[in-house]
């Protein structure tokens, strides 16, 4: 190998090293590109149904194989809310979740996305522990994106544990002003190890959460979580200033979701 050639070899292998070392070298272990048309695809998706509220006082009945509310066409996944009554709901929308298909400790998520607007909606990208049952927010919830309609632009992450949450107002939280949101696709990121996580848009980070290695009760983010997908509508957040129902259908628009690790 002559000289040039091998010094440019050496200086590859340290680059990469280096990457690896600093965990900005990743593999794809799992996928949606929305390259099908119909009903989101069931091994990689399934749909949490109803009209309780979900704890947030939300006005939205989630439906079930609904193409009015989750559909591929055109290469993205289109998550629709509608102003239609079922039940004592007078608006149906849909939740998307990976449990049991997609669970994972750790990695980068990376979701490109365009959002809904006005008032009284409420997108997101999150996640939740995988544990069975539940226990919110021992669990643990990781919020890669939210944002609601009466403060368009404005893009919240949040983490929520049970010694950090919101209805005590110990949160961990960030916003960052993303003003095109509603109108350009964005991606929207997570980069979640054992000592931290950090959210991202478009790969500038905007919010960290730090393990301080006290316990569950502080980080209970060691564990395999699962993603979810929605939009939700009105809610004690979400529908804080009212809902204009002069807006609907809206719909949050998703060209991609990739997991790495």
């Amino acid at each position: 190998m002559k000289p040039v050639f091998a010094l440019l070899f050496c200086i590859s292998i340290s680059v990469l090293n280096s990457l690896i070392a600093q965990n900005k070298v990743w593999k794809l272990v799992w996928s949606d590109e929305f390259n099908y048309k119909g009903l989101p695809d069931s091994s990689k998706w399934s749909y949490q149904i109803g009209g309780s509220g979900w704890g947030n006082d939300e006005k939205q009945y989630y439906t079930s194989h609904q193409l009015k509310n989750a559909r591929v066409e055109n290469g993205l996944l289109i998550i629709e809310a509608r102003k239609e009554q079922i039940d004592k709901n007078n608006y149906t929308s849909a939740r998307l979740v990976t449990k049991g298909k997609g669970d994972w400790t750790y990695g980068k998520i990376d979701v490109r996305a365009k959002l809904p607007k006005g008032l009284g909606t409420w997108p997101a990208i999150w996640m939740l522990g995988s544990t069975t049952p539940l226990t919110w927010p021992d669990d643990g919830e990781i919020d890669i994106m939210e944002h609601v309609g009466y403060d368009q632009g404005v893009i919240h992450a949040s983490t929520h544990c049970k010694k950090y949450y919101h209805s005590i107002g110990t949160q961990k939280t960030a916003t960052t002003v993303v003003a095109d949101c509603s109108e350009k696709f964005h991606v929207y990121s997570l980069q979640w190890n054992a000592d931290s996580i950090c959210m991202f848009i478009d790969q500038k980070k905007y919010f960290t959460m730090t393990n301080e290695y006290s316990g569950k009760d502080a980080w209970p983010f060691n564990q395999p979580f699962h993603l979810l997908l929605n939009v939700a509508v009105g809610g004690f957040w979400g529908g804080a200033k009212g809902i204009d129902d002069s807006i609907f259908p809206q719909k949050m628009e998703i060209d991609y979701v990739r997991v790495y690790q």
